[in-house]
């Protein structure tokens, strides 16, 4: 069985997307689309913008989803028997098994970018990495110093074992990457994001971001869906479209989700994205497995140079 996997904000990058405009005529039109839905060229901020108009939220979002959604598309090399998306990027995976449309995932990453900033804005919030502590130990020691200090601290993402993503007020986070590299992480830094993603500080954008779901239609997918909330496959719509509405304030299960699709039979993994960010993440968690970019597989093989594919790993 073969896994389509969509990275999340944070691999977006200056440039992304312009050699599947230039040279695929489905990836142009499905960028106007997307630029006529949105009401300016977000080509336009992926192709050339800088870098730092690219990290603004309300371009970020739309310019991963786009990118994401874009290249699953135009690949007619793999055939994805299941789909899993890591925070922002369930939406892409939502559009390429069909439960939402193109325009429908378009209209809701905009929503989640203005509304989640929106949010964050309200809140003196941060997040943190924690690498080389097990996900037990960084549990209870985050109990521990919110008890301790009174500042609210929540586990964001399991990416893998021993690679964690804390959010939590700014001292917080501080208090506990200064701690956790104190009792023997490899790493504990605070990650350049404002904003408390994944936790109940976000209880104010699932209320008004979830309106908005509830009024999007939802099919039945193609495939099932690996979704962020549980780690558990499903395929019913309105299971789908419940667990969409907790997404912005629950933690993402990677790591059970990579676990539960192995459950159930997968044995390749194809990251659709811009770099190797799940890659590196899913190879640490099943390294017999083939864990690969869509690129190596798909009739976009001459851009290997420019997306960074070595050409000797190709099977």
């Amino acid at each position: 069985m073969k896994a389509f996997i969509f990275p999340g904000q944070g691999c977006q990058k200056k440039g992304m997307g312009k050699a599947l405009y230039d040279n695929f005529s489905q990836a142009r039109e499905m960028f106007e689309r997307a630029n006529t839905y949105l009401g300016h060229r977000i080509s336009d901020v992926m192709f050339y913008g800088t870098e730092d108009e690219l990290l603004e939220t309300k371009n970020t979002q739309p310019a991963v989803f786009l990118y994401e959604a874009v290249l699953a598309t135009i690949q007619d090399a793999v055939k994805a028997d299941v789909v899993a998306g890591h925070s922002l990027g369930e939406f892409a995976a939502l559009v390429i098994n069909g439960c939402i449309s193109f325009e429908d995932g378009l209209n809701l990453v905009r929503n989640r970018a203005t509304i989640g900033q929106r949010v964050c804005e309200k809140n003196s919030t941060a997040m943190g990495a924690v690498i080389g502590l097990s996900d037990e130990y960084v549990d209870k020691r985050i109990k521990e110093i919110w008890d301790e200090t009174g500042e609210p601290i929540y586990f964001a993402n399991f990416n893998g074992p021993g690679q964690v993503v804390i959010s939590g007020s700014k001292k917080g986070i501080r208090l506990a990457c200064k701690a956790f590299m104190k009792e023997g992480a490899k790493k504990a830094v605070p990650l350049m994001i404002s904003g408390s993603f994944h936790t109940p500080y976000m209880a104010e954008a699932e209320i008004e971001l979830g309106e908005i779901i509830k009024k999007t239609p939802f099919g039945t997918p193609t495939v099932p869906v690996y979704q962020c909330v549980d780690g558990e496959r499903h395929i019913d719509p309105e299971e789908i479209r419940q667990n969409l509405i907790l997404h912005i304030t629950h933690g993402v299960q990677w790591t059970s989700m990579t676990q539960n699709m192995l459950r159930d039979g997968v044995t390749e993994f194809y990251e659709i994205g811009t770099d190797d960010t799940l890659q590196k993440i899913v190879s640490r968690i099943c390294p017999d497995k083939l864990v690969t970019s869509i690129w190596n597989y798909s009739n976009l093989k001459e851009y290997n140079e420019e997306y960074s594919i070595n050409i000797n790993n190709l099977k």
